[in-house]
């Protein structure tokens, strides 16, 4: 076996062919959209680049046949912020073979050490956190999920085996969009509604520029009291991020709330688009396109995922999390849009979040992702 630099064509089409190989025959494993991982790695794209740098390689057996892949990267805004400089690996994938692996895993590694690295989480993404973040530990019996993660069990072994730990756990939770809310959220949300402070607004795709600019404002309150590794979000970048979700962005699943017209909490869902990507094989291509347009119209997605949740750290435990999900079951419920709410994913650090979830909205653990750290 030998390891090839992702620098041409040939590679980066290689790059995507051991997922088909290692997954075939999994009825729950969805591709990830090729130009959707490319971007990643498109410096003309990725903003990351502009501070940080990135590489990846395919590793091909004797017969010059691709089995493995990933990743190695480095976030230099934040690698020097932890107790040793930490990069970063992702976008794993390896046949059964313990030999295949530990020769991704040295790559990453002395790519790293190389760069002055002392440390390497894994598996994660060349950029936000949102997606490609954290190894499968639990759900693999059921649907992949949208830009996460879906990895066979061994996987696991061969992390831990190489030596690294669990930094962190993520939780993705799921509740039944038809049921009622529970009694204690409608006493909370009413509570909440009755003063006139606060407002709860849904989302207008014709305004993205002002909800873009009002979802900066929460994320950079509410994100920099709870990570270590925040980095602050500009207004070119928000417009961005709002401009790639409008064409998905359901009206009636975003919500906002404001106090006195200042914005402090929002909660962004979206369809979980994996229902009509698994009929488009991992391309959106012109025919991929096609596809994708022709089943959100005939058979659209009914999971609705809750991408983005916060509030800014003064008006936590208001109970405004209550009112802008009553708000939310008042306009799908009546429409029966959707059969279940995922909220992707919570960390386990997060505990007064995911006590909020579970007490409140009685959301159960759907899936659960690992995030390593591996120390040289």
């Amino acid at each position: 076996m030998y390891l090839t630099e992702v620098n041409d064509n040939k590679t980066i089409n290689d790059f995507h062919k051991p997922p088909f190989k290692i997954y075939k025959g999994d009825p729950n494993w969805v591709s990830h959209i090729k130009q959707e991982v490319e971007s990643v790695f498109d410096r003309k794209i990725n903003p990351y680049f502009s501070h940080s740098e990135a590489t990846r390689w395919v590793l091909y057996n004797d017969r010059n046949e691709p089995v493995g892949r990933v990743a190695a990267f480095i976030n230099k805004k934040t690698a020097f912020t932890f107790e040793q400089p930490t990069g970063g690996m992702g976008f794993f994938e390896c046949i059964n073979d313990r030999n295949a692996a530990v020769m991704l895993f040295d790559k990453c590694r002395d790519w790293l050490m190389e760069r002055g690295m002392k440390a390497m989480d894994g598996p994660i993404n060349f950029g936000e956190k949102d997606r490609y973040w954290g190894l499968l530990s639990e759900g693999a019996d059921k649907p992949a999920i949208y830009t996460m993660n879906h990895n066979p069990e061994y996987y696991r072994h061969f992390f831990e085996e190489y030596g690294f730990t669990k930094y962190y756990e993520q939780i993705v939770y799921c509740r039944s969009a038809i049921e009622p809310p529970s009694a204690r959220l409608n006493a909370v949300a009413e509570r909440v509604t009755r003063n006139k402070e606060y407002r709860y607004e849904r989302i207008k795709k014709n305004q993205e520029a002002k909800y873009a600019e009002d979802f900066r404002t929460i994320y950079n309150k509410a994100w920099k009291a709870e990570r270590s590794d925040y980095e602050e979000m500009t207004s070119k970048r928000a417009l961005e991020i709002m401009n790639k979700m409008k064409p998905i962005i359901d009206e009636d699943t975003c919500w906002y709330v404001y106090h006195n017209d200042t914005p402090v909490g929002v909660y962004i869902s979206i369809p979980e688009l994996n229902e009509v990507f698994r009929y488009v094989n991992g391309n959106l291509n012109w025919l991929g396109k096609l596809k994708t347009f022709w089943y959100l119209k005939t058979k659209p997605p009914r999971t609705t995922m809750g991408i983005v949740f916060g509030i800014v750290p003064e008006f936590q435990g208001k109970g405004l999390e209550a009112g802008m999900f009553t708000e939310l079951g008042k306009v799908i419920q009546p429409k029966k849009s959707y059969d279940r709410i995922l909220i992707n994913w919570i960390g386990d650090f997060n505990e007064k979040m995911i006590h909020l979830l579970v007490a409140l909205l009685q959301v159960v653990p759907y899936k659960k992702f690992i995030t390593y750290r591996k120390i040289f």
